[in-house]
């Protein structure tokens, strides 16, 4: 009889462990919840980290977006919402944070992810990446396309969190 070995990856209930979901969220949409939602049972704590970028104008400012993901994860006991600049590795390190939470939709997210954790493990080997595909609902899904419809006064409804439709759509404007 043959005998069959199943490994399992120990994401620790015995060990703290750290994980951040870092992005844009311009705005975040209900596809960053669905994996915040989903992340938030792997981890002890989950680190929402909103990359400040000087070279992109946002929708929402940073500080905008920063309370926004906290209004609509306030359910989520484990789950904290911050802003960063510079390296990720550098505030993981900051942060005793172990694990990068990426959400994937399709294969042309996971080509660009892939290279984004090849270089993140070449800055520091202890840190790993964790994809998390999207509920198939969500697939279709980004942040530039929310802002597109809106734009145009289409209906983003059930794209985003109910408390932010009319904000951005005033916000479009």
């Amino acid at each position: 009889m043959e005998t069959q070995q199943l490994f399992f990856i120990n994401i620790g209930r015995t060990n703290m462990k750290k994980a951040v979901y870092p992005g844009s969220f311009d705005p975040i949409t209900n596809g960053h919840l669905d994996i915040i939602e989903r992340a938030s049972k792997l981890f002890d704590e989950l680190t929402v980290a909103v990359l400040v970028n000087p070279d992109k104008k946002g929708m929402f400012d940073i500080d905008e977006r920063v309370d926004l993901i906290k209004k609509v994860t306030k359910q989520y006991d484990n789950v904290s919402v911050v802003s960063f600049n510079g390296l990720l590795i550098d505030f993981m390190n900051k942060n005793g944070i172990d694990v990068i939470v990426k959400g994937l939709r399709a294969v042309s997210d996971f080509e660009y992810e892939l290279q984004m954790a090849l270089m993140n493990n070449k800055l520091d080997a202890t840190k790993e990446t964790v994809f998390m595909m999207t509920s198939a609902k969500y697939s279709f899904l980004s942040s530039s396309a929310v802002k597109q419809v809106a734009k145009f006064g289409g209906c983003i409804k059930e794209l985003v969190p109910d408390e932010l439709v009319e904000l951005i759509s005033k916000k479009v404007k």
